[in-house]
Parts: structure tokens; sequence; C-alpha cells
């Protein structure tokens, strides 16, 4: 069982460096108007019928291939062709969860396009859902021409611990979830934010407590919990002293998580998740900031200050 040190309201993790994080990769090759299927055992089966995506069936002569068989993360491409791919998400997991995806367009060559997201909500334990990746993108002189697609990657966190920026206030009264941070020459920066939705006053003082996670949700040790982040970087944000916040209806707080990916001697640490507590006792929030801790073995994380920003537009549902 992993132990935890805990320095205030901060968890300091004991444990020997976790391997690097595996990114889970199916890709769809796509060739015309040419489009496979996956068959009932999970390899590809040719179709003598519309596609799925409304496009015609390319006999196999024809030099269409088809997509990735197994499952990866609970997501597989089951079928495509020259201007959609379909997957189907399935909870792998024991209780209802939210699982997020995230696709790349690629060109021809295999260039990356753009990235786009797609999250299946509330998704019973054993459950599986089917969505649809649109491939007619920019980048294209000929729409859908040999375009491929692929699962850059998954993430699934328990329905219960969800961030939810936007849509009903939760039952706690406070909405908290990550930004999509800032990198640059090796820093990265990301931001918690906090926003009363509720009707009462709600105070908040001091650091948030954090448990860093691996991509199974268990906890990652040997990463050490630093209060401000003045001993990784200046200039974030980081480093306000801590006070006593007061947020009304309406009102949000953000605390600063700042750390480096540098690697050097040793095995790097990648925390893709992490459980924040805004005060003690609070119920946990699951959050995504993609931590990419290098050999340092510290987070650094600022207090909570007062907010402005507006949270974002939830992310498209799946399909």
């Amino acid at each position: 069982m992993h132990q935890f040190e805990k320095t205030g309201p901060l968890l300091t993790a004991r444990r020997p460096a976790a391997a690097a994080v595996a990114v889970a990769v199916a890709t769809a090759l796509l060739a015309g108007c040419g489009s496979r299927t996956a068959g009932a055992d999970g390899t590809p089966s040719a179709s003598g019928t519309a596609g799925p995506c409304g496009m015609p069936q390319a006999s196999p002569s024809a030099g269409a291939q088809a997509p990735s068989g197994p499952a990866r993360g609970g997501v597989r491409i089951t079928a495509a062709n020259a201007v959609c791919a379909e997957y189907e998400v399935t909870n792998l997991g024991s209780e209802p969860s939210d699982v997020t995806v995230t696709f790349s367009r690629l060109d021809a060559s295999g260039g990356v396009l753009d990235n786009v997201t797609r999250t299946v909500a509330a998704l019973a334990p054993g459950a599986t859902e089917k969505g649809r990746v649109d491939l007619d993108g920019p980048g294209s002189a000929r729409p859908g021409a040999g375009r491929q697609v692929k699962i850059l990657k998954v993430r699934s966190v328990p329905g219960a611990e969800a961030p939810h920026p936007g849509g009903p206030c939760p039952a706690s009264g406070l909405r908290l979830y990550a930004d999509d941070g800032d990198a640059a020459m090796g820093l990265r920066v990301v931001g918690l934010h906090l926003r009363n939705c509720g009707t009462s006053t709600v105070t908040v003082n001091g650091y948030p407590e954090l448990q860093l996670l691996d991509l199974e949700h268990q906890p990652i040790d040997g990463v050490s919990v630093l209060r401000g982040g003045a001993r990784i970087a200046t200039g974030t944000g980081a480093d306000d002293p801590p006070r006593k916040i007061a947020l009304r209806p309406g009102e949000g707080a953000r605390a600063t998580l700042v750390w480096r990916n540098t690697t050097e001697a040793g095995g790097p640490v990648s925390a893709p998740y992490v459980r924040v507590r805004a005060t003690p006792g609070a119920a946990p929030v699951m959050v995504t900031p993609e931590l990419d801790l290098g050999t340092t073995g510290r987070l650094g994380v600022g207090a909570w200050t007062t907010d402005d920003q507006q949270p974002p537009a939830p992310r498209p549902p799946a399909g």
C-alpha cells in the first residue's frame, strides 16, 4: 500500500519513480472511399454493403485498409471511410465514469491536422456507447482523400469526482476544474479553478489538497508537493501568500500548479490525474492536468487567489 506524508493540507508522496505512462494509440488508415468494419472477434472484415458513414464500401482489392481491431483503454475504432470514422467507448471500470477520448486527424502522409475531443458522461460499468469523428477538416485540397484518424489518448474519471465547468451546479455548490495550461522551455503551468455556483458564501483559506494518480487511478509516490512555485520558477502566479477568501455566489478562486519536465538520471514520472480537494474535508474532484514531471520529483502548488475567469463551454459529447 502506498504511504503519503501530510504537511499542512498537502500530500507528499514517497515511492520509487514510476515508469512513463504509455500513450494508447490505434490508427485507422483510410484510402479513397474504401471502408471496412471490425468483425465480432475484433479482427477487421470487409462488408459488401454501404459504409457506416454513408459511403460505398470498396473491395479488398481496391486497396482499402482496415481500422485497428483491439480496444485501447476501452476505445476502439470500428469502421472508417473517406469522410468519417466510427468508434466505440466501453467503461472498463467498476463505477459510472466520464470517459474523454482525444482523436488526432491526420493527412495522407500521417501529419497531424488537428485534435478533436469527445466525452461520454456517466457511462455505466461495462456499458458501450458509439460515436463518430468527421474527417472533412482543414489541410486537404480534396477533403477526406487518404485521411487518417488515431486515438491519441483516453482518460476516464469516476462520475462522482468528474469536473463540470458547465451544466447543473454540483451538489457541493462548487465547480472545480483545471484549464489547458501553458508550457514553455520545459516549464509547465496549469490553473485549478474553483467557482461558487451555489446560493451560500463559501470560504477558502490556504492551499488545495492534492493526490497524484497514475493511469489506473493509483497513488504515485516519489513526488514532493511544495507550497508555492518559487523553488521551481518565479513569476508563475503560484507565490501569493495564503489568505482567507470568502466566495459569494458566482465568485471564483484559482490555484496554480507549476512543474518542470526535465529528465536526467532515473525514470521519468507522469501523473495524468490529480485528485483535488478545495478545502480539508471537501468532496474530491479528479482533474487531468497531465503532469509530465520528468525526473524532477517536485510539483509546486499556489494558494487560492481570487479569479475572475469564467468556466469554458462544456466539451462536446460523443457522437
